[in-house]
């Protein structure tokens, strides 16, 4: 697919999201959405369909408070599987190729000092994408879904204020690819302080389509008694989506918060647990 014509569909999937969440109290036709996105039914269902893996309707049952209850409820929380398996570490990780580095200590307290982040705008299914990388991989992805592309930039620079910034897109397009597309290998460079890297390990455990909760993250970051530092770890998490902090939710099944906005976070919740419905040919919804 040419790249002018995957972003114009990710464009097409953004606004579909952003439509659907808005309206999420009741469930729209495909007749409807097709209206508000000016194009057919027919084309709008096969570019959706295509991306997403099942139909718009079968996507909006997805959406729902009761959905992350019932993964609750299914005992998705398999840490203990995933690091029995070596999910945890460094190597690949369930559909999407991923490779992970951790900063040392010393580099982390120096505030990104001497580190030069190369970084770019790109188009995502989840609205605007800002990317920022090392020459040893990703360490920064965050989403700008209400078009806030300064605030959001200037949220990620804070995190390594002592860095060198270029703008430089292509030197993490490859990245991003592997990341939109699931093809290939993406690289990340973990960047921050040593609790937080071992809560963002445990993170990394998670397969798509399950969820767990702040406590069980702690227990399997081995901080048992530090969940709500665990919490704020959770948030502070710089590459979202790979490292993905929108698996945690409540032990109630309530979302909790999300640091680019709880659309964010229910759409890609939505998007993974449809494509893992895909993936193994499910023809239900089990509340």
């Amino acid at each position: 697919m040419m790249q002018t014509e995957q972003s114009y569909h990710y464009k097409v999937i953004a606004r579909a999201i952003e439509i659907i969440d808005s309206e999420k109290d009741r469930e729209l036709s495909l007749d409807c959405l097709a209206a508000k996105m000016n194009m057919s039914p027919a084309h709008f269902q096969r570019i959706f369909s295509k991306w997403v893996g099942i139909s718009p309707k079968r996507y909006q049952q997805y959406l729902t408070l009761q959905h992350a209850r019932s993964l609750l409820q299914a005992d998705t929380t398999v840490h203990s599987t995933a690091n029995a398996i070596g999910m945890s570490g460094p190597g690949r990780l369930h559909d999407l190729f991923l490779r992970w580095e951790a900063m040392s200590p010393g580099d982390y307290a120096r505030r990104g000092a001497e580190l030069q982040i190369r970084w770019g705008w790109f188009a995502s299914p989840f609205g605007d994408l800002l990317a920022m990388g090392t020459e040893k991989g990703l360490c920064g992805l965050a989403f700008a879904a209400d078009g806030e592309r300064g605030t959001v930039f200037e949220d990620m620079k804070a995190r390594w204020r002592e860095a060198k910034y270029i703008e430089d897109k292509e030197a993490v397009r490859d990245w991003v690819q592997a990341a939109l597309n699931q093809k290939g290998e993406a690289k990340l460079y973990l960047t921050g302080a040593p609790f937080q890297i071992k809560v963002w390990e445990a993170l990394l455990s998670i397969p798509p389509g399950k969820v767990t909760t702040y406590t069980d993250v702690a227990q399997a970051a081995g901080f048992p008694q530090a969940v709500r530092a665990t919490g704020t770890a959770v948030g502070r998490n710089p590459i979202s989506w790979l490292i993905p902090c929108h698996r945690v939710i409540r032990k109630s099944g309530g979302l909790g918060g999300y640091h680019w906005g709880l659309p964010v976070k229910r759409a890609l919740l939505a998007w993974e647990s449809a494509r893992r419905e895909a993936s193994m040919g499910v023809q239900s919804i089990q509340h």
